[in-house]
This record gives C-alpha cells, sequence and structure tokens, in this order.
C-alpha cells in the first residue's frame, strides 16, 4: 500500500512509528507545512527510504491532489485538524484514491435552536457525497482513529456477539494522566478540543433521531478499569453517536468525556472571551484566528511524553439484553503512558488513536475490509480488527457490569 499522510504532528508521528516496518506499506509519503518536523519525525525513524517528506498546505486541494498523483498513492490518510477536511477529502475524490481520517468534517450549529434541534452534523459534507464516490469505486473510511473508531469497532462487536437487543451504546473516555510542570496543557490538539467540547454535543434516540444537548450536560461518575477509577463524564460533540446509529440498531447512543472542572472552566472561559472563534479577526493589521493564538500559546502536545504521567482508557459502554437477560459491558483499550514511551517514543493518547488506522489500512491493503462510498468503522466486520490488536501490541479488555434493572 501507498499512503499520503496528510500531518505529521503528535498523531502522524506516531502513525509513522506504528507503520515503519509493516511489510504492506510500500510507501508512506509525510506531508506537512512544517517540513522540518516532518524530517525530524523520518530521522527518528532512522531515515526509512520508504517515506519522502514533501511540503504540503493542507487547506489547498490542488497541493493534495498534486501530490497524490506524483506519489501514485492508493490511500489519502488525513491527519490535521478537522478544518482542513474538505480540501482532503475533494482531493482524495479527484486523485481516484482511497481516503481515511480520524475526525470528521465540521458540524454548524442549529443557528435559534442550537441546544434542541442538529444544525449541520459532523460528517454530513462527506455522508452527501457518498453515492459519488460509490459509482467511482472508491472508499472514504471516516472516523478510523480510537474514539471515533475502536469505540465504532468494539460497538459493532457488541452487536455481532454478545447482544440480542441493545438498548444504549455510550462511548465513554477517562484519564489520570497528569502533566508535570503545566496548569494547563492538553494532551490532544486544542483546536480538535474546542471544536468538539464547546459545539452543542448530539444524542442519537430512536424516537427522535439525532438532537443536541448544552456543553457539558448530563455529568455522571463512570468507574474506569486498570487503576483510573472513578471519573466525571459529560457530553461532548463527537462522531461515534453520528456514526453507529447509521449501521447499529440501537435505542440510544451517547459519548461522554472525562474532562474534569479545572478543564471544562478553562474551555468556558476560552468561550466565553471568543477565543474559539475558528475563523480570522483583524488584530491591527493582521489577520488571526483566536483559536489559532490559542493554540500557539499552549505546549505541543506531541511533545509532551517526557512530563506525562498515568493512563487513559477508550471504551465502549453497551446496555441490552443476551438469550432474555439484562447485560451490561464495557469493551475498552487502556494505554500506559510510560510503556508507550519507553516502547515507541510517543505518548500514550497519540499511540492509542494512531495504532487503529494502521490495522485499517492492512484489512484494505489485504482485501479483508472492502467496500465504497462513505463508510464507517461500523460497516466493517470487526473480527478481523480485533484479532490483529495483539500482534500490534495493542491490547482490549471486556469488562461484564451489573447492569441496573437486573
Amino acid at each position: 500500500m501507498r499512503v499520503l499522510l496528510v500531518g505529521v504532528g503528535g498523531v502522524g508521528e506516531a502513525i509513522a512509528v506504528v507503520g515503519k516496518d509493516r511489510p504492506w506499506l510500500e510507501k508512506l509519503v509525510l506531508c506537512d507545512y512544517n517540513t522540518g518536523r516532518a524530517e525530524e519525525v523520518r530521522a527518528k525513524l532512522g531515515l526509512p527510504g520508504h517515506m519522502p517528506v514533501e511540503f504540503v498546505d493542507a487547506a489547498d486541494q490542488e497541493q493534495v491532489l498534486f501530490l497524490a498523483r506524483k506519489h501514485d498513492v492508493d490511500l489519502i490518510h488525513n491527519a490535521v485538524d478537522p478544518v482542513y477536511n474538505e480540501a482532503i477529502f475533494d482531493a482524495a475524490y479527484e486523485a481516484g484514491c482511497h481516503y481515511m481520517d480520524m475526525a470528521m468534517t465540521l458540524s454548524r450549529p442549529h443557528p435559534s435552536d442550537p441546544y434542541h434541534v442538529c444544525g449541520v452534523k459532523l460528517g454530513d459534507y462527506q455522508f452527501e457525497r457518498s453515492e459519488a464516490w460509490e459509482r467511482r469505486g472508491l472508499l472514504a473510511l471516516v472516523g478510523m482513529g480510537v474514539e471515533p473508531g475502536l469505540s465504532d469497532v468494539f460497538a459493532k462487536y457488541a452487536q455481532k456477539h454478545l447482544f440480542d437487543e441493545i438498548d444504549e451504546i455510550g462511548v465513554r473516555d477517562g484519564a489520570n494522566l497528569e502533566i508535570k510542570g503545566y496548569e494547563f496543557a492538553p494532551t490532544f490538539s486544542i483546536w480538535t478540543t474546542i471544536e468538539e467540547c464547546l459545539n452543542p454535543p448530539v444524542i442519537w434516540d430512536e424516537e427522535r433521531g439525532w438532537c443536541t444537548t448544552e456543553p457539558f450536560s448530563e455529568p455522571e461518575v463512570f468507574d474506569f478499569p486498570e487503576g483510573i477509577g472513578p471519573v466525571e463524564c459529560v457530553n461532548v460533540e463527537h462522531e461515534e453517536v453520528l456514526l453507529i446509529p447509521r449501521w447499529i440498531k440501537c435505542r440510544r447512543v451517547t459519548f461522554k468525556y472525562g474532562l474534569g472542572e479545572k478543564f471544562i472552566n478553562v474551555l468556558k472561559t476560552i468561550k466565553m472571551l471568543g477565543l474559539d472563534n475558528r475563523f480570522p479577526i483583524d488584530v491591527k493589521g493582521v489577520k488571526v484566528a483566536p483559536r489559532d493564538v490559542v493554540a500557539a500559546c499552549l505546549p505541543d502536545p506531541a511533545r509532551l511524553g517526557d512530563q506525562m504521567v498515568g493512563k487513559t482508557c477508550a471504551g465502549t459502554w453497551v446496555k441490552g439484553r443476551k438469550d432474555g437477560k439484562p447485560r451490561e459491558v464495557y469493551l475498552y483499550q487502556v494505554a500506559d503512558n510510560e510503556v508507550c514511551m519507553r516502547k515507541y517514543g510517543v505518548q500514550a493518547v497519540v499511540w492509542q488513536t494512531a495504532v487503529n488506522p494502521v490495522i485499517a489500512w492492512e484489512l484494505l491493503d489485504a482485501g479483508v475490509w472492502k467496500g465504497c462510498g462513505v463508510l464507517g468503522p461500523e460497516a466493517f466486520d470487526p473480527d478481523p480488527f480485533m484479532e490483529r490488536m495483539l500482534s500490534y501490541d495493542f491490547p482490549w479488555g471486556l469488562q461484564e457490569r451489573q447492569p441496573q434493572d437486573a
């Protein structure tokens, strides 16, 4: 397989680390606007000959298209902030190659009733073009990271093997990570964090369909496994809620994230000051997006690994019935930062995200996963994916929980 990797930040670097020695990966083109960063990653990996470096402006569809054709790639993998998704997605279509991302095209809140009614939903731009991709025999596999991605694979696995009926699928993400020396330092892109945490969260309800609620609503304490323990989680906008109901029959889908009171208060302050704005404003004759300023003031998550301690957990909590009896399970993956840094030289959050697309690349390359149009991870058989997780040093767990109505 020949892949054009657009974005060599924290997750992009981790993707290169995971994919480096895979015999089926013929070429991985490291593309970034900061070619020094891409060259640094390439040198860190031992200057592999099958990983050339290219400059790219991810907002420039023609540049992405040119590079895809220059390197005759099979797939363009989008590893940049989702504000660039439309350009990269459209470039893949024009190039006649497959596409994959880890976050779908952006939403826009409903103009008059944002906390009850959906406006433009995550991924709408992509799903509206699914038939065109299908006619050309091309696949756009959207939302193939850890959340979304692995969490969706877990949901499909639960449907296939663990339940006869599903009441609710709730993705729950929590951690006990600490970053020494920083009062506020997100472990993932602050640009994406602001987008998903401050937009109206979406909930799927079988009777009402997709509807919205207020940011940070419906707090609950979820007990995470492997020593992380109880963490308060709140509603956050996320792709799983838009993906899972398209392929899995269930009555309700939610996504809740363990942010913590301090983190939530910082985000609320960013919102209050208008610093969440992703559109450029005039500052003494200079056009700048406030959100980009916030990002520039914070440390690069890719370089925080040495200061981080603790674990992060991504997982899918499923409630329903099996053989006429109530059942609840939590399928999960836990990444320990100390282990990730020692083994792979990247921090836990980006490593946990990066493994999943590389497994998906392998499945596509082998023809085990196949399809065309715009599809989510739920559209594929989960078994081959989960069977490969151990060979990627990526173990998963299944925790039976006491059903509340048992």
